[in-house]
């Protein structure tokens, strides 16, 4: 099974590990993932997204309300204002051995994020274009909504699975654009 690290740069002959502002208290790593997770990271890199869907400790009722919303295997909403950007973005998909990494926090199986804190080369890169196309042929729902907000909330009193990227990079709550 490969895994996948994504980035708008191209020509990236090694992986350094590297702090994580947000996890100042861990070791440098580098990150990757696996691929039923990977459309999570088919967008900008700064694109603030929301990201969920039904796993097995789904409620029945949330799996019922998912289910009536879409047939999609998993729904990432982004902000309107970011689409022309999705458009426009190429990404390269850095393909890994699983030898390479170990599941994040040694889960296994894990929540689809693996970490190695060596220096690590790719075996291959791959340009990805058309990442909106891309996205729905993996069967995920691209929502636009004005903000983010409204779902972030809502998703936190839910059982649904869920993944919330680029946050900080999100409209001003309860601010208008």
């Amino acid at each position: 099974m490969p895994l996948y690290h994504y980035s708008e740069e191209p020509g990236i002959g090694q992986f350094v590990p590297r702090l994580l502002a947000s996890r100042p208290d861990q070791q440098a790593r580098v990150w990757a993932v696996d691929a039923p997770h990977a459309p999570l990271y088919w967008f900008p890199r700064d694109c603030p997204r929301v990201c969920f869907w039904p796993i097995a400790t789904t409620a029945a009722t949330d799996r019922a309300w998912f289910r009536a919303q879409t047939t999609a295997r998993m729904v990432i909403a982004i902000e309107g204002a970011w689409l022309d950007q999705l458009r426009q973005t190429d990404l390269y998909e850095y393909r890994f051995s699983t030898e390479d990494f170990q599941p994040e926090g040694g889960a296994q199986p894990g929540p689809g994020y693996y970490v190695t804190e060596r220096v690590v080369t790719p075996q291959s890169v791959v340009l990805l274009d058309d990442l909106l196309a891309r996205l729905v042929a993996a069967g995920v729902e691209v929502r636009l909504v004005p903000s983010l907000w409204p779902l972030y909330h809502w998703l936190q009193q839910r059982t649904l699975h869920y993944s919330m990227i680029r946050m900080r990079n999100a409209q001003t709550e309860g601010v208008e654009r």
